[in-house]
């Protein structure tokens, strides 16, 4: 629950008794493995005094081998859990998500007349954005090393406004490395398949095919990793923050999800005509009503500090979940709340005015960039999740959600006869009518969406502080619990370790900025003072004096600040108050004192400027 991947190496070495070894590997090291459960994030449940734990072969996930320069490693991918059979991971709670929405999906299955299928699972497809920028360039930067993302730094005189990065021609060190990554990859079994140039300078983009949700979860988890060691290869720093750069677009994690069985079928195909699919209809109104009701837990499942620097900016879609169906669906959710849908809007096609271009099909639907949680095609992108952040989580509480919702609509089933089309009609306008607040076709950036979704009363927890008490209500703790995903005790742990990361992440980084500020950032301010000073005098130097001369006494004054904030929060109490504190105390301080520390980058002599500035870092290739 660090946020990323751990590993405990064994030798296949044995002794023999006889003061010999014998190189063997047993089925029972193969199934379950004991390594040390304590200095491990765990909310509580273990002690530092509590050892012992236990990995388990999570058998849906295939082992490879790892092969590095001087040696192979056989990697098992496992779950982890304590000694008291608490889950202190979070691909435990996401397989049992998984069975659990099987579960309930099979019921509705049933009702359908379906007999064949035997195992419903839900698939992902991540696209992963990153940024790789000079790994000697990024080196110099204290705050990229320690926190992964730039404290400091003035807008480069060039940006993205030119939109000339987004698709365009990937330069040949960048392809280099992508090259050498979708060889590796593919090589470990992972489906790469995407790969381009995003929006902001120094940015991309790789998405893999279609994966089960526990394979492609351990999958995303190795691509980051990947991505770390091949950058450093090629002399390049990888970063995976949602935010490394102001001003610019961050980066973030769009998870595509939908359901399938074990005979081939995806339950989120809508086919060509939905309206007449009405086993789809029933699994997309069960869709609709789990955002809705649930959507402060999904709010919650991607909370974390570094996210906070990114949903509700012009990249990422805000904190007020929505759901976005596209024209023809939402042609058919209309329909189906008056009564039974009765005709889909087509697609067509488009003539291009050249003979020597083909006749381009066009779809039924436009796509929604802006959507936290948008149909496409066949399946939803949750466009919410940060790129740094392990899927497991997210997709745990998607999976219960839909869980939930599925039950409902199998306990209403199951008082109809099989295949009482009229009656599954009557139900599903209801569950359209009781959630169709929740459905957004606009623009989920304009200021007047925000205006909008309070009058529906939808929930917009803007930042982590406020999304996080979600996941201790009386709501969360009998979903989690009733479907077997986790006990009250493993819920509240994960809650108490989201406030203390949230808490640790935003003092690490409070502490580097005052690190940066008084060693770096002020000496220089004063030595380009000193220069002026004795320089030859004129009114034009001297204005240039003065005014450095006040933005140094502001830059301290802003250290003193960050400084009490941060001290005043360590008094404040509880974790949560703490948290609250940072937010609204420390983090502020802190963008002040950047505020002033950027105006001196931007006055200060070029060669006195400890840190590589946004323009190197971004267009040096």
């Amino acid at each position: 629950m660090t946020g990323g991947s751990a590993e405990k190496h064994d030798s296949f070495l044995s002794p023999t008794g006889d003061g010999q070894t014998i190189s063997e590997f047993s089925g029972k090291g193969l199934v379950q493995g004991e390594p040390d459960a304590s200095s491990f994030p765990s909310g509580g449940i273990r002690s530092t005094f509590e050892a012992r734990g236990y990995t388990a072969w999570d058998v849906t996930s295939p082992i490879f081998l790892q092969v590095e320069p001087n040696g192979v490693t056989l990697t098992i991918p496992t779950g982890f859990v304590s000694y008291t059979g608490e889950a202190l991971d979070h691909k435990i709670p996401m397989l049992r998500s998984q069975e659990a929405l099987g579960k309930q999906a099979l019921r509705v299955l049933r009702w359908f007349g379906n007999t064949t299928t035997s195992r419903v699972f839900t698939q992902i497809g991540p696209e992963q954005e990153y940024f790789l920028v000079d790994r000697r360039l990024a080196e110099l930067r204290p705050d990229l090393i320690l926190t992964g993302r730039t404290l400091f730094g003035a807008p480069s005189p060039k940006g993205q406004e030119l939109e000339d990065q987004y698709f365009g021609s990937i330069r040949e060190r960048m392809l280099a490395f992508m090259m050498d990554l979708d060889r590796e990859l593919w090589r470990l079994g992972i489906p790469s398949k995407t790969r381009h140039n995003e929006v902001a300078p120094a940015q991309f983009e790789m998405a893999p095919v279609y994966e089960a949700t526990s394979v492609g979860s351990d999958h995303n988890m190795i691509v980051l990793s990947t991505m770390k060691r091949l950058a450093a290869r090629h002399d390049l720093m990888f970063l995976a923050h949602e935010k490394p750069f102001a001003g610019i677009n961050g980066s973030g994690k769009h998870n595509n999800w939908s359901m399938a069985t074990d005979d081939g079928e995806n339950l989120l195909d809508p086919g060509h005509n939905p309206h007449d699919n009405a086993q789809f209809l029933a699994f997309l109104a069960a869709i609709i009503r789990a955002v809705n009701v649930h959507a402060d837990l999904l709010r919650a499942g991607v909370a974390d500090a570094a996210n906070d620097h990114r949903l509700g900016a012009n990249e990422a879609p805000p904190a007020i979940v929505s759901v976005f169906l596209g024209a023809q669906l939402e042609d058919v959710v209309e329909q189906l709340e008056k009564g039974a849908a009765s005709t889909s809007k087509a697609g067509g096609s488009m003539e291009l005015g050249v003979t020597t271009l083909p006749v381009l099909p066009r779809d039924a639907t436009d796509r929604n960039r802006t959507s936290p949680f948008a149909f496409t095609g066949n399946k939803f992108e949750f466009r919410a999740v940060g790129s740094s952040a392990p899927i497991y989580w997210p997709q745990t509480v998607l999976n219960t959600a839909v869980a939930d919702s599925l039950e409902k609509l199998a306990d209403e089933l199951d008082k109809l006869e099989p295949c009482d089309f009229a009656g599954l009609t009557k139900i599903l306008s209801g569950i359209v009518k009781e959630n169709k607040q929740i459905l957004f076709e606009g623009n989920n950036y304009a200021e007047e969406w925000y205006a909008e979704a309070a009058r529906r009363g939808l929930p917009n927890n803007r930042s982590t502080v406020d999304a996080l008490p979600a996941l201790a209500t009386a709501k969360a703790k009998k979903v989690f619990s009733h479907f077997g995903v986790l006990s009250e005790r493993e819920l509240a742990a994960r809650v108490e370790i989201a406030w203390e990361r949230y808490v640790k992440v935003s003092n690490i980084e409070a502490n580097c900025a005052l690190d940066m500020a008084k060693t770096m950032i002020l000496p220089a301010a004063v030595t380009y003072l000193g220069q002026l000073a004795g320089a030859a005098q004129s009114r034009g130097v001297a204005q240039v004096a003065e005014h450095v001369a006040a933005l140094t006494d502001k830059l301290v004054d802003a250290i003193h600040a960050l400084e009490h904030a941060q001290h005043a929060a360590h008094e404040a109490g509880s974790v949560h108050a703490e948290a609250k504190a940072f937010k609204d105390g420390v983090i502020p301080a802190q963008n002040d004192l950047r505020a002033v520390a950027d105006a001196l980058e931007t006055l200060v002599a070029d060669e006195l400027w400890p840190l590589p500035k946004y323009r190197e870092l971004l267009f040096q290739y």
